[in-house]
């Protein structure tokens, strides 16, 4: 099989020559997806020397039209080989990737008008990438708050009288160490880290089954979550950017995109949430619960940190859909500053992140709501972890830090 594409902007015409059959599907599942994922929305596919096609091929077209659909994109078979037609019309299947050119009547255009692109903001362009600004809410602020006392952890000396509930509504956002769970003798085993976003709460417990967990709500419920410490923010973000990296450089880092957030916001103290297709997050996670009894050495020091932490040795995760929830600060951190560290090379730019990650789909371009957006990923895609990000920046063996390729941030100036 051969595919051969040419892109015109946010159209992208693919030509598909030979045998799609099982073997062949999954190259062809790639090259769309690698087009999507350069921006391409639009897809039309040149079907008419494919001279088999099997249900598997139909499968990947069938896949790729329902994905770019949830984006307001196509995907349209502008032709097609009579056997590729037959597989078509016996799937009943004919309305919804056909597609033949031809003149339309003004009248139907009129009756049907296209639906409208999406929202263009501002755009800026800086060294590691393209943004497109959007003010959300103009001269709104987040307030900060700290929960708990994140020295405790350092010795593992949590215990009932340390921890709190909490329920996290849409409006206010976590990062810290809790679990799910309405009492805290049900959850002292479970305690690991934890991201709150508009309503829907990911953890990793650990208690042993190193398998995260989530809680998205339904109606008017709300999770209640057990809290060791956490650092929260809440409130209208005032700006949303989307950004992708420059083709010769392929990645945005994590600082980068902090720097980025500060300077188009305006703020030396910001509140963070990230969605974006990642090439590797590099962090860590508790393996323990803080609240065993320990030495006071756990779980920082050699040898305990190597029973009690999990590093992550190469960038893990990769071409996945990361929520990343955070905080950064450039300067004097302030109350907040106990739960903030380094966030790359630079001392004065100090931060907390935690990151979930999905199975990689596609987000429609433009502005985007962060509600619906989150709450999709948990509904659609499968939760594959959660890491506390870190930046390993240690000559000559160091991994560096989690990397990102495109997405959307909202981001808000911390009052």
């Amino acid at each position: 099989m051969d595919i051969k594409k040419r892109t015109l902007g946010n159209r992208a015409e693919i030509q598909v020559v030979g045998h799609l059959d099982a073997y062949w599907a999954p190259h062809l599942g790639a090259a769309l997806n690698d087009t999507v994922r350069q921006g391409s929305h639009e897809i039309s596919l040149d079907l008419s020397e494919v001279n088999f096609m099997s249900s598997a091929g139909l499968g990947v077209l069938v896949a790729c039209h329902r994905q770019l659909q949830a984006i307001r994109g196509t995907l349209v078979i502008s032709s097609a080989s009579d056997q590729v037609l037959k597989l078509i019309n016996l799937s009943g299947l004919k309305d919804v990737l056909l597609h033949v050119e031809r003149p339309v009547p003004e009248s139907t255009v009129a009756a049907h008008p296209p639906p409208p692109g999406p929202k263009r903001g501002e755009t800026f362009e800086r060294a590691e990438g393209t943004f497109e600004l959007f003010t959300l809410s103009q001269g709104s602020k987040l307030n900060a708050s700290l929960i708990g006392d994140p020295a405790l952890l350092r010795g593992c000396r949590f215990g009932k009288q340390n921890c709190s509930t909490h329920a996290f509504e849409e409006s206010t956002f976590a990062v810290g160490v809790g679990t799910l769970g309405d009492r805290y003798e049900d959850c002292e085993r479970r305690f690991g880290e934890f991201l709150a976003a508009s309503g829907a709460v990911a953890y990793l417990p650990t208690d042993g089954t190193n398998v995260s967990d989530y809680f998205v709500p339904a109606g008017s419920s709300v999770a209640n979550v057990q809290v060791c410490y956490a650092a929260t923010f809440r409130g209208l973000f005032a700006k949303m950017a989307r950004f992708e990296s420059k083709k010769d450089l392929r990645s945005v880092t994590l600082t980068q995109l902090a720097q980025a957030g500060l300077e188009l916001v305006g703020a030396e103290k910001l509140g963070m949430v990230i969605v974006a297709e990642t090439t590797g997050l590099i962090g860590a996670a508790l393996r323990q619960p803080p609240t065993k009894p320990v030495s006071e050495h756990a779980p920082f020091k050699f040898p305990e940190v190597r029973s009690w932490l999990s590093f992550t040795a190469e960038r893990a995760y990769a071409h996945s859909l990361a929520l990343v929830v955070g905080l950064v600060t450039r300067g004097d951190p302030g109350p907040l500053g106990s739960m903030l560290r380094p966030v790359g090379p630079e001392p004065d730019l100090v931060g907390h992140f935690h990151a979930a990650a999905f199975t990689y789909r596609y987000l429609q371009k433009g502005e985007i709501d962060l509600k619906d957006t989150v709450r999709s990923l948990f509904d659609n895609d499968a939760l594959q972890g959660v890491l506390h990000l870190l930046s390993d920046n240690r000559p000559m063996e160091g991994v560096g830090e989690s990397e990102f390729v495109r997405g959307a941030i909202w981001m808000g100036p911390i009052s």
